[in-house]
C-alpha cells in the first residue's frame, strides 16, 4: 500500500491493517475548495498536521463541513516539495494513547499545498488569488513564536525585513512581509473581512501577528507603498481581526518505532527527510491523545464550526485565563520540574520519570498542592481535570518519545511564567504564605545544581541550549560535587534577579531556601535522589 490517492483505491487493505480512512470524495472536496477556499493555515508542520487537519477531516467526514484546508509553508519549502506533494497531501496519523494502543488515520483534508515564494509566480499568484476570495474565513498560523518577530536576538532588523520596509509588497523577502502582501491583496479585493489566528503556543499570540503584519502596513503606507486606507483596514476590527488562542498537543518529532510499526502494515515508501534547514520531516506524524484548541470568538466573515470538533470558542479574557491555568500551573511546571531533574538523573523519556514515585509525587505537589490554590478557573476547562489528566493520562504515556533534555531548553526564559506568577499570586494573597511552598524552591535548587552540568552519578553532561548559559555556566565553574564552599554568596546576584525567576528571590524569603536545597543537592554524588528521598519519601 502507499500513501498517494490511488493508493487508497485498496480501502479494503488499509482498514483490514486498522486504518481509518477519509469518508469523503477526496477530489470533489478539492475542486470546491479551489472554488470557494475557507481556511488557510501557514505552518505545514506536524502540529498542523496532527491536530488542526484532524479536526477538519472529522467534520468533512461527518458532513459539517464541505471545503478542506489549504496549507502555505513559507519557512521551508523541501516540506511541501518532498513530503506533501509526493503522497497527495495526505499524511498518516499515528495518536499514540495512554492505554498503550495506537489510533491509526489516513488524514485527507489538506486538498492543495503552496509555496510561500514571492518569487515564484505560480505558488504566489495562487495565493493572491485565495487572498481574493470573499469565501475564506481564516488564515491560521503555527509558525513558532520566534515567527513573528521583527528583530533579531540583538535587537537589530533582519535584512529582508528591512528590505521588504523599503520595497513593499510587491515581492517581499520575509515571510511576515509575504503575509502582510496577501492581505493588502484582501484589501485591494474590497477591503474583504478576515481573522488572522495564530495558533502558536505563545501567550497573548494574537498580539504578536497583530504587531508584525501592522509594522508591515505602516512601513509601508509611511513610504508610499501602499493605498493610504490600508493600516486602517488593519486596525480595523470589522474587518480584520488577530484573536488570542491556547493550543496545546504534544507532537514530538516522527519516531522510528512508529514508522517500523506503520511498515509492518505493508506501507511503503514512509521515508523520513531532512531538509537543507534541518527539518525533519516524515509522511507520517505521532501524537499524543490529548488536545486543546481555545479561540477568542473574532471572526469578522464568519466561523468555521470547529466547536462541532472540540474547539471552545469563548472570549479573550477566557483565553488568557486558559493559557495563565496552562502555562503557570497545569502543566508547563510539572514539565519543566520533570526536565531538570531528568537530567540530572540520568533519564531519556519522560514518560519513564512518571515510573519513580519521587518524581511522581513532586510533580504531583507541584500542581495540586502548591498550584492549584492561586489558578483562575477560566470556566471552559475545570483546572483540577486538566491537571489529573496530565499526571494520570498525558506524562505518563509511555509511547510518547519526549524527552527531558528537549524540555529542559530555554529554562532560564521559562522560570518567571511557569513558577514566579504562582510565588506572586501567593505573595499577594493574605490568606496564603509564600514561606509554605516548599517544591517550587526545591525545582528552582535543582536548576542551579543543572548549571554545574554534571549529572548525580558525577558525569558530565551537555546542557540544553539556553540563551543566558554563556553568563550562567561560568558561576558554578569551580563547583564540585562534594566540597561546596561555606559561602554561597556567589549565588546571590543570580537569586535576586527577577528576570529569571519573575520576583526577587530575596524579597519575597525564598533565597535560603533555595541555598539549602543546593548544599544538598550538591553535597556528593547521589545527592539529587538523597534529597528526593528526604522531602518525599
Amino acid at each position: 500500500m502507499e500513501l498517494t490517492l490511488q493508493g487508497l483505491k485498496q480501502a479494503e487493505g488499509w482498514k483490514q491493517a486498522g486504518y481509518s480512512l477519509p469518508e469523503y470524495d477526496i477530489p470533489a472536496v478539492a475542486a470546491r475548495t479551489r472554488e470557494k477556499p475557507r481556511w488557510i493555515h501557514f505552518g505545514a508542520g506536524n502540529i498542523f498536521r496532527a491536530f488542526q487537519a484532524n479536526v477538519a477531516q472529522e467534520l468533512l467526514n461527518r458532513g459539517v463541513l464541505d471545503t478542506g484546508l489549504i496549507a502555505a509553508e513559507g519557512y521551508d519549502y523541501e516540506i511541501i516539495e518532498k513530503m506533501y506533494r509526493p503522497h497527495d497531501n495526505l499524511s498518516i496519523l499515528a495518536t499514540l494513547k495512554a492505554d498503550g494502543t495506537v489510533g491509526k488515520t489516513v488524514v485527507g483534508s489538506i486538498v492543495e499545498s503552496l509555496i510561500l515564494d514571492s518569487a515564484d509566480p505560480q505558488e504566489y499568484g495562487r495565493l493572491k488569488e485565495i487572498f481574493r476570495a470573499p469565501s475564506l474565513q481564516m488564515a491560521s498560523f503555527t509558525i513558532t513564536e520566534k515567527g513573528y518577530s521583527l528583530t533579531s536576538a540583538k535587537g537589530e532588523t533582519p535584512s529582508d525585513i528591512a528590505y521588504d520596509f523599503t520595497h513593499g509588497p510587491e515581492a517581499p523577502r520575509s515571510y511576515l512581509g509575504k503575509v502582510s502582501s496577501l492581505v493588502y491583496e484582501r484589501y485591494l479585493a474590497g477591503a474583504l473581512p478576515l481573522s488572522l489566528v495564530s495558533m502558536d503556543n505563545c501567550s497573548h499570540n494574537g498580539d504578536k501577528l497583530y504587531a508584525a503584519v501592522n509594522a508591515f502596513a505602516e512601513a509601508w503606507q509611511q513610504n508610499g507603498l501602499v493605498q493610504d486606507g490600508f493600516v486602517s483596514y488593519i486596525n480595523d476590527k470589522k474587518k480584520i481581526a488577530f484573536p488570542w488562542t491556547m493550543i496545546d498537543k504534544i507532537t514530538p518529532r516522527p519516531d522510528d518505532t512508529v514508522k517500523a510499526m506503520l511498515e509492518q502494515d505493508g506501507i511503503s515508501d514512509l521515508t523520513a527527510c531532512v531538509t537543507a534547514k534541518n527539518t525533519y520531516v516524515a509522511p507520517f506524524v505521532n501524537a499524543e491523545e490529548c488536545q486543546y484548541l481555545v479561540i477568542e470568538d473574532a471572526f469578522p466573515n464568519g466561523k468555521l464550526p470547529l466547536e462541532q470538533a472540540g474547539i471552545l470558542y469563548t472570549d479573550r479574557a477566557t483565553v488568557d485565563k486558559v493559557e495563565k491555568m496552562k502555562v503557570c500551573t497545569c502543566l508547563n511546571p510539572l514539565h519543566t520540574t520533570l526536565a531538570i531533574y531528568g537530567c540530572l538523573l540520568g533519564c531519556h523519556l519522560i514518560s519513564e520519570e512518571m515510573k519513580n514515585p519521587l518524581l511522581k509525587k513532586f510533580v504531583e505537589i507541584v500542581g495540586y498542592t502548591e498550584g492549584l490554590p492561586v489558578v483562575v478557573n477560566p470556566g471552559v476547562l475545570d483546572p483540577k481535570q486538566f491537571i489529573d489528566e496530565v499526571v494520570q493520562k498525558r506524562i505518563p504515556n509511555p509511547f510518547m518519545p519526549d524527552t527531558p533534555q528537549r524540555i529542559a531548553t530555554d529554562t532560564s526564559q521559562k522560570l518567571p511564567i511557569r513558577f514566579g506568577e504562582t510565588i506572586k499570586a501567593y505573595d499577594r494573597d493574605p490568606s496564603l504564605s509564600v514561606s509554605s511552598l516548599k517544591m517550587i524552591p526545591l525545582v528552582f535548587a535543582g536548576w542551579l545544581r543543572y548549571l554545574m552540568a554534571v549529572d548525580d552519578t558525577g558525569a558530565a553532561f551537555d546542557p540544553s541550549s539556553d540563551p543566558l548559559l554563556p553568563s550562567l555556566r561560568p558561576l558554578f565553574a569551580s563547583c564540585r560535587l562534594g566540597s561546596m564552599p561555606e559561602d554561597l554568596s556567589f549565588l546571590d546576584e543570580l537569586l535576586s534577579n527577577e528576570s529569571i525567576w519573575g520576583v526577587n528571590l530575596f524579597s519575597v524569603g525564598l533565597a535560603d531556601l533555595v541555598k539549602h536545597y543546593f548544599r544538598e543537592l550538591t553535597a556528593g554524588p547521589g545527592a539529587v535522589l538523597a534529597t528526593l528521598e528526604k522531602y518525599l519519601g
